[in-house]
């Protein structure tokens, strides 16, 4: 069973930068999406970025010239590196994979954006 590890969440200042990580654990091959979502309470998961087997990526308006989504194939990881950090950005961040071993969800990291 594939399961999805993140980690890089946590406490930020406005205006600075952070980095998420989501690995996959399990038998998992021909993944050809990875993404990041995220989600307030109240509100409904939202795509921030995600990225294709060959790299094309996209952002949503909300994140994007702040964010960069890649990807290594080899450790079958995705990251997003969110930058210039606003209040707006708090949410629980989710990734997600779609593969030919099957979709999966991260369990979430927290993401508070605070002084």
């Amino acid at each position: 069973q594939v399961q999805l590890v993140e980690s890089g969440g946590g406490l930020v200042q406005p205006g600075g930068s952070l980095r998420l990580s989501c690995s996959a654990t399990g038998s998992i091959f021909g993944i050809y999406f990875m993404a990041w979502h995220r989600q307030t309470p109240g509100n409904q998961r939202e795509l921030v970025a995600s990225i294709t087997s060959s790299s094309t990526t996209y952002y949503s308006d909300s994140v994007k010239g702040r964010a960069t989504i890649s990807r290594d194939n080899a450790k079958n990881t995705v990251y997003l590196e969110l930058n210039s950090l606003k209040p707006d950005d708090t949410a629980v961040y989710y990734c997600y994979f779609d593969s030919d071993s099957g979709r999966a969800w991260g369990q979430g990291t927290q993401v508070t954006v605070s002084s």
